[in-house]
């Protein structure tokens, strides 16, 4: 939108709303904005989260093909990365109470 087309929906907004109601506007318009392009940005990270998922997914599966010999670097690479994953959620899962409690003690008072 060029500084004209800007200026005219601005005095029309002046003329329609009134002095009165139109802050309030702007700020719900800009409220708006704000939401919709947070809501762009997550479904962005969760696509990209989801095609490196798929990617990863096909790696492994391609190597999984080849018996888990001769693998190229990226195959090399994806599966490593599998395994990390693996041992992070057993870790977690064998130890639940390492990630919700705090490892600082407390002494009762006398």
């Amino acid at each position: 939108m060029g500084f004209w087309e800007l200026v005219v929906i601005g005095v029309v907004a002046l003329l329609v709303l009134g002095p009165e109601r139109l802050p309030g506007a702007l700020r719900s318009v800009h409220k708006t904005i704000r939401g919709v392009k947070q809501f762009s940005q997550q479904m962005q990270a969760e696509l990209s989260e989801n095609l490196r998922a798929h990617e990863l997914h096909q790696k492994l599966k391609s190597a999984e093909e080849k018996g888990l010999t001769n693998l190229t670097a990226e195959e090399q690479a994806a599966l490593s990365e599998l395994k990390q994953a693996a041992a992070d959620v057993t870790t977690s899962l064998s130890d639940p109470k390492a990630k919700t409690e705090p490892t600082t003690t407390h002494e009762p008072k006398l």
